[in-house]
């Protein structure tokens, strides 16, 4: 069976009982962040933007804007609300999978009535499909130019309004073909507006596709294994697997496997292991900023490529600039969203020390997350000739092997609705959906108007 079909096959058949119990988890965990991260860019520029933009003229309201009274037509909904999830570079690392897949399952699943197992079923669909598109590649898509999000992401949005809509193979088969003429996003508007409207984009392209498929568009049963089709157009140099049957997609799971990585700095994930040993040796050794001369950081060839931001001057340039992240640990001790804004990135005392950052090159891949290298490490030579050298850091905290713990997590989700001054019950919206598995059908409508709570009667049936 040709891959296209294959994948159609997975995702139409694909029931919540067949789900593992890790993918269950994992997928409640997308949720709860996403929401978070959400609506704390739900008050950025470009959140605002597209949705002056394309609400013009609109006159259905399927879905919710933010969880608020605010509606769209679902496609426009989960358009704005993905832009927004993907403002602040702070949603989940891998991928950005749940911006995409939560933005694409509120949307279209207020618009159906869905219940909560139907959407993590379908979240864990896509999931496994963007997987098994991307493990196809043997390259590094970032440093020829594409954004796997924005590449990935329309297919993946596609399965998941598909299995959504309970759309069968053919059907399915053929949204995920269309989807894959919808799929684009470049890295040269990183640090720019672009980058999260990227992941909004995706998610108004995936409602669209399953919505075109449904109403009888064809497209192409050989999309993405033809010489001229998805994985040959992208390949960084034409070194992919089109002919490899996708036997793995419902016995080796890869959610359950690679899971999402929670950030716990709202910065590209390139930094985050730097920005942990960056802290870690601040604190441990009691550094003083002022008496730092020189800060030399060692990251992947991957990383460096995709942060190119070298004098950043604005908030949203800073999320992709090392220099910004090692000089900003240092100095404040912490890389919060109150530090990704224009003012404090272009401080006298943080532009200065971004001077003394010296960015050199870990050769070496790592084998089990390819695009970073083995390790970063952080060493800081101080006016006294002092030389002070983190450790080794290969995982960031957040990742799914040294994963967050619930405090932490909550932490995160109300600070974000605490940046956005949302009037949503924190502790009620978190408790949701973390019970996501156990809410009936049209449970996201009423959940936003009881600012997020839901009847503790309804979760414990």
């Amino acid at each position: 069976m040709a891959l296209t079909r294959e994948l159609g096959e997975f995702v139409s058949q694909l029931q919540y009982r067949d789900l593992p119990a890790d993918g269950i988890r994992v997928a409640k965990l997308g949720f709860v962040d996403c929401v978070g991260v959400m609506m704390a860019g739900s008050v950025e520029p470009v959140a605002k933007i597209v949705a002056r933009t394309v609400l013009d003229g609109c006159d259905k309201r399927e879905a919710s804007l933010f969880f608020s009274e605010k509606r769209a037509a679902a496609p426009l909904a989960a358009w704005i609300n993905g832009s927004a999830a993907h403002a602040l570079d702070y949603d989940d690392a891998g991928g950005h999978r749940s911006a995409i897949l939560v933005s694409t399952l509120l949307a279209e699943g207020e618009a159906l009535g869905a219940s909560g197992a139907d959407m993590i079923t379908a979240y864990v669909a896509a999931y496994e499909v963007w997987s098994e598109l991307a493990l196809r590649e043997k390259g590094q898509l970032h440093e020829r130019g594409w954004h796997p999000t924005g590449v990935y992401g329309a297919i993946a949005a596609a399965a998941a309004a598909s299995r959504l809509r309970g759309l069968n193979a053919e059907r399915t088969a053929a949204a995920l073909a269309i989807a894959a003429s919808e799929a684009s996003g470049i890295v040269a508007n990183f640090g720019t507006m672009v980058k999260p409207f990227h992941v909004g984009n995706n998610a108004r392209a995936g409602i669209y596709a399953a919505r075109l498929s449904a109403n009888g568009m064809t497209a192409s049963a050989s999309a993405f294994e033809h010489e001229r089709g998805f994985l040959a157009a992208i390949s960084q140099h034409g070194d992919c697997d089109r002919t490899r049957p996708a036997s793995g997609l419902g016995v080796d799971w890869r959610i359950s496997r690679d899971g999402v990585s929670i950030k716990k700095f709202p910065m590209c994930y390139g930094t985050h292991r730097a920005i942990d040993a960056m802290l870690e040796l601040v604190i441990a050794q009691d550094v003083n900023a002022a008496d730092v001369e020189k800060i030399d950081v060692l990251i992947g060839k991957t990383q460096r490529a995709i942060l190119s931001q070298d004098n950043p001057r604005t908030g949203l340039e800073a999320k992709f600039s090392i220099q910004f992240a090692m000089a900003c640990a240092l100095i404040e001790r912490k890389v919060t969203l109150v530090e990704l804004v224009d003012e404090v990135v272009q401080r006298s005392d943080m532009q200065r020390m971004m001077q003394r950052v010296k960015v050199s090159i870990n050769p070496e891949y790592d084998p089990e997350a390819s695009p970073f290298g083995t390790y970063d490490q952080v060493t800081l030579r101080l006016k006294s000739g002092r030389v002070l050298e983190s450790e080794r850091v290969k995982r960031a905290r957040g990742h799914i092997s040294r994963p967050l713990n619930e405090q932490e997590l909550y932490q995160k989700f109300a600070s974000c609705l605490d940046f956005a001054a949302s009037d949503l019950d924190r502790r009620g919206l978190f408790d949701t959906l973390n019970n996501l598995e156990r809410l009936p059908a049209g449970w996201l409508t009423a959940a936003i108007a009881n600012k997020g709570r839901t009847a503790a009667a309804t979760i414990a049936a």
